[in-house]
């Protein structure tokens, strides 16, 4: 089903204060095709645990830009077995090896940042998103996070007319701090994103 503009901002209205299970709930209710996306930073437990109690069999897309923390890759690896994740890996189809020996990771300011944000991260998720065609696109973003994010709200429509779905985009650390422990949930900080380098720059799969 495709909704209006202003059927999104009505439906923003009426879903702030509304639980996420419910909000989750009500998108799959339309979705024939829904995925969630995770790159298993912090707090992305909280999305991945609240979307697969409603649908546990929902297609979970990693794009692993190989140079993950040793600690991102445990987290991952507890968090896809306790919850049991239906993951679909997308990797670049270069080796960080290759690149690191050609390039290696290019700062925010060397013109070569962009070839690699598109190698690591932005090849691999135009791939995983052609392959699945999704028509729901649930994610973890959150006001506050970046500008672009700030302009955003629970629900809004990507450039291709996906409806992402964001039922924690309200929530502030504290909160989902509070929603992990009910949950009994893992959390883990020591993540590093070599195409954002900077918290908050824009990592490029929300433009």
């Amino acid at each position: 089903m495709a909704f209006t503009e202003q059927q999104i901002l009505n439906l923003n209205q009426q879903f702030k204060g509304i639980p996420p299970e419910e909000i989750i709930s009500w998108a799959i209710q339309y979705a024939q095709r829904p995925l969630v996306t995770t790159n298993f930073r912090p707090y992305e437990v909280a999305i991945l645990n609240a979307v697969t109690e409603v649908s546990s069999n929902i297609p979970v897309i990693w794009c692993d830009t190989g140079y993950n923390t040793p600690q991102t890759y445990q987290h991952a690896e507890e968090l896809i077995k306790r919850l049991q994740l239906n993951i679909k890996l997308y990797v670049p189809k270069q080796t960080s090896a290759h690149r690191d020996a050609i390039m290696g990771i290019p700062g925010i300011d060397d013109p070569r940042h962009a070839l690699f944000t598109e190698q690591v991260k932005l090849e691999p998720f135009k791939r995983a998103m052609e392959e699945h065609g999704p028509d729901v696109w649930f994610t973890n973003l959150r006001k506050g996070q970046t500008a672009l994010r700030d302009s955003l709200d629970i629900l809004s429509l990507s450039k291709d007319g996906v409806l992402k779905v964001s039922p924690f985009y309200h929530y502030n650390d504290s909160q989902l701090d509070s929603y992990l422990k009910l949950k009994n949930l893992p959390n883990e900080h020591k993540y590093f994103d070599p195409t954002k380098v900077l918290e908050h720059r824009e990592c490029g799969l929300h433009t």
